[in-house]
């Protein structure tokens, strides 16, 4: 059969790919190997900018999802430097009112991709097959030919590839290899049960010296349960032989800062490991006949780990260029490079940024210094507070001079 756009993935790139083309009028098709709902290895947050993108897409949407019961509204992150003191930063810094909708959720990734899941059958454009993966892909004279594991063959013009972080595609057509400097090794469990849990549902992102340049996070969730987990750059793991589950047990168990806290807290899930791909490195996005959006296209940002809200901002950008290509009927790697400047106009100067922070975590003095002056002085606190919301106040803090004011200011 013949399709104009064939998606695989039905994360949230891959929804959120479909969802805008069908807003738009676009017919595609989606395949995903699963079936709904299904769990995804993953923190658990959604940021601001997954806010954003699900309100261009639909603001009520932002609304319904606000009132289901298994998310919780978090309203910033606390910072825990490796001398474990805390800086503890909004979300929103900009506004006295506090609003009713929080500026960021936390949601078990069965329960978010599968509420986006249900919205993309509301809509008779988008042809979904799921537990359907594909088996091969060849190129033909006017696109790709994908043979599906249920016998079909879709010959389409253009591939959106949505298929994870391990996407096989993003290997065979985008010549994208796992680069262990350019990767991060995550673990991901669940509790019951652990203390002090922030009273807004603030995210904890805790560097130990453990496992820098990475981080132990502890993000809550409804019916005090609490997402616990580590990520770790790959090359450091190795260079350092580290194991990681080894370790975060080790450090939940002994750590002072810790051990209390999950004193008497119930392990729910076991631990389980996944990888990232990590945007710390430019890459070539999209080609003949097809785009990578979402951990395909390695975007996740290498200082804070978030993946999901880059991920959905690129299905977006993916849903302008296909209808732009469908419409002149151009799906040439020329053509399709429009993607690549979209998104890397919008999160390119986000990722080297943070690419940058990561490096700095090798100095965890000066970690420990910026938290130090933030606690000791409002006036800084709330313009490093600001710079989470402006990434041209972000960008001092790459800067040698901000260091200095900070020691002799």
């Amino acid at each position: 059969m013949n399709e104009d756009i064939l998606i695989l993935g039905g994360g949230p790139a891959g929804a959120m790919t479909a969802l805008f083309l069908a807003q738009k009028n676009v017919p595609c098709t989606l395949i995903d190997k699963a079936k709904f709902p299904r769990d995804k290895i993953c923190g658990d947050a959604l940021s601001g900018k997954v806010v954003e993108v699900l309100k261009k897409y639909n603001s009520e949407l932002v609304t319904r999802f606000a009132t289901q019961e298994y998310e919780i509204g978090s309203w910033g992150v606390n910072f825990i430097a490796p001398n474990l003191k805390t800086l503890r930063v909004p979300f929103k810094t900009k506004t006295s009112e506090k609003q009713e909708i929080a500026p960021g959720f936390l949601c078990k990734r069965i329960h978010f991709d599968n509420f986006l899941f249900q919205e993309l059958k509301k809509y008779p454009q988008i042809k979904i097959y799921e537990n359907t993966a594909y088996e091969k892909i060849e190129r033909t004279e006017k696109g790709l030919e994908v043979h599906l594991d249920n016998q079909k063959v879709i010959n389409t013009r253009l591939v959106i590839a949505a298929d994870g972080a391990y996407s096989r595609f993003a290997k065979e057509f985008g010549n994208i290899k796992m680069e262990p400097q350019h990767y991060c090794a995550g673990i991901r469990t669940y509790y019951q049960g652990v203390k002090n849990l922030d009273p807004e549902n603030f995210i904890e992102l805790i560097f130990l010296k453990e496992f820098l340049p990475g981080y132990l996070w502890i993000f809550p969730l409804p019916n005090n349960q609490a997402n616990v987990g580590v990520g770790m750059r790959s090359d450091v793991i190795r260079k350092k032989k580290i194991d990681l589950k080894k370790v975060m047990n080790k450090c939940i168990q002994e750590h002072p800062f810790l051990k209390e806290r999950f004193k008497d807290a119930q392990l729910v899930d076991g631990m389980k490991g996944f990888g990232l791909p990590l945007g710390s490195k430019k890459r070539k996005i999209s080609g003949n006949h097809f785009l990578l959006v979402g951990d395909a296209a390695s975007l996740i940002d290498p200082f804070t780990g978030e993946g999901i809200g880059n991920a959905m901002m690129s299905g977006m950008f993916a849903a302008q260029i296909a209808q732009n290509a469908l419409e002149t009927q151009n799906f040439s790697s020329e053509f399709l490079s429009q993607y690549d400047e979209l998104v890397y106009k919008r999160l390119g100067s986000e990722l080297r940024l943070s690419t940058v922070l990561q490096s700095l975590l090798k100095f965890p003095f000066l970690f420990n210094l910026v938290v130090n002056r933030a606690n000791a002085n409002p006036t800084i606190k709330n313009a490093i507070s600001c710079m989470f919301e402006d990434l041209d106040l972000r960008n001092q803090l790459k800067n040698p001079l901000f260091y200095l004011r900070l020691i002799f200011g």
